[in-house]
């Protein structure tokens, strides 16, 4: 039910190219007007409402779709994945797990490396409220504030972390009780990440208003700066995916044994159609071509192929990771490595927690959590949202070649006609 919402919405949301005129129409117009003129104000007014209506969905939404999400595994919803035995979660997850460890690692230094001038990078920051310096907590206080002692007043702090945990722990509850008395359960979180996803649905159909006015604010702040920032930022999350597409090629080439060559040039077609339709969904029959070419048996890639489409997204775990250390770095909040070890978790199970949500809604809802977490402010969100569409390319034909790499890792070695 909420897949099908979430779809059904997504076909009447503004497409990306409404979004990048309203980003460039609000950037243009800023960097001609004051600072302090009262349409600036204006903008910050409408666009803060705006972000506001996304927010306010982030805690039900993110605590609705884990619960259930997890409740359903245990109760034994997929039986494609238990035919296929414990290797195929086992492997997708790993990789999930080595996805938000690159960003970890790759981000921190090349946002230290982007060389934007410290009048502009204050400029930028001024846009953000100042937050009061927290005490920086150890490692042991940390842990235990994970475990949320009262859920209720987590979610009221937008405590994102230990609500998480309290949605994970109940899903694995709720899947070993008698399945009629959790759907009782499951149920209403469903009706709740449902209504959750319309909000966010509504909210997004104005989305160019509200990008249109925050981009007109930043630009009157910042003035042109901004664009080398946002092209620094692309330039980030570009590389990022580029690594992993080579780590694809390296898991075929070693986990797989299918020689380097014969895999790149059995994945080229379907590299193109990804990158042309930003749909790993559309690229499917491409992949299984692919999948054929490089000698995996047709009955394990019509097994896997299909699965990981559905439920592998290889670039959204650090991808999440690197959009939340921008977005803490523009505003110049500081991360300690503490704070992002907890947020690798948290970005490994947002990924899994939007499958199947249109892009827009799955950007925002697996991104959002983690920025939160890390102590950062998402109201450049919308901004990042704007641009995506030009990493998100790169990303796509990122997450097809891992799909076929994984099955080459996954199918049996007789599968691979060497």
């Amino acid at each position: 039910m909420v897949i099908s919402r979430a779809r059904a919405w997504a076909t009447r949301m503004p497409g990306s190219g409404w979004m990048i005129v309203a980003l460039i129409l609000g950037f243009t117009i800023g960097t001609f007007i004051a600072a302090s003129s009262p349409l600036v104000e204006a903008a910050q007014l409408v666009g803060g409402i705006w972000l506001d209506g996304l927010r306010m969905t982030i805690v039900p939404l993110i605590f609705a779709l884990v619960a259930t999400g997890v409740a359903s595994l245990g109760m034994g919803d997929h039986h494609e994945a238990a035919r296929l035995g414990r290797r195929l979660p086992l492997v997708l997850i790993g990789l999930l797990i080595v996805s938000a460890v690159i960003g970890a690692l790759m981000v921190p230094p090349l946002l230290g490396a982007v060389t934007i001038a410290p009048a502009d990078i204050a400029a930028l920051r001024s846009l953000f409220p100042a937050p009061p310096a927290p005490a920086v907590p150890g490692a042991a206080e940390t842990v235990h504030a994970m475990i949320p002692t009262n859920v209720v007043a987590s979610a009221a702090e937008g405590a994102v972390l230990p609500l998480v945990i309290f949605a994970l722990i109940l899903g694995l509850a709720v899947g070993k009780i008698d399945r009629d008395r959790a759907e009782a359960v499951l149920q209403p979180l469903r009706g709740l990440a449902d209504a959750m996803i319309v909000i966010v649905g509504w909210v997004l159909r104005v989305a160019p208003i509200g990008i249109f006015a925050l981009a007109l604010a930043i630009g009157a702040t910042v003035g042109t700066a901004v664009l080398a920032i946002l092209a620094q930022y692309l330039a980030i999350s570009i590389a990022v995916t580029l690594v992993l597409i080579v780590l694809g090629y390296a898991i075929a080439c070693f986990a797989g044994g299918v020689p380097l060559g014969r895999f790149a040039r059995a994945m080229a077609p379907a590299q193109a159609i990804a990158a042309s339709t930003q749909s790993s969904i559309a690229t499917l029959p491409a992949m299984m071509v692919s999948a054929e070419r490089v000698g995996i048996a047709e009955r394990n890639a019509a097994a896997i192929l299909p699965m990981a489409v559905a439920t592998f997204k290889i670039t959204a775990p650090s991808n999440t990771v690197m959009m939340a250390l921008a977005l803490a770095w523009m505003a110049g909040v500081e991360v300690s490595p503490l704070q992002l070890a907890v947020a690798l978790p948290l970005a490994v199970l947002s990924s899994l927690a939007i499958l199947g949500m249109p892009g827009q809604i799955s950007f925002y809802a697996s991104v959002a959590p983690t920025a939160i977490a890390i102590g950062a402010p998402i109201e450049l969100l919308p901004i990042l949202l704007a641009i995506d569409v030009i990493p998100d390319m790169v990303r796509t034909v990122a997450n097809v070649t891992h799909d076929v790499a994984a099955a080459a890792a996954i199918a049996p070695p007789a599968s691979i006609d060497q």
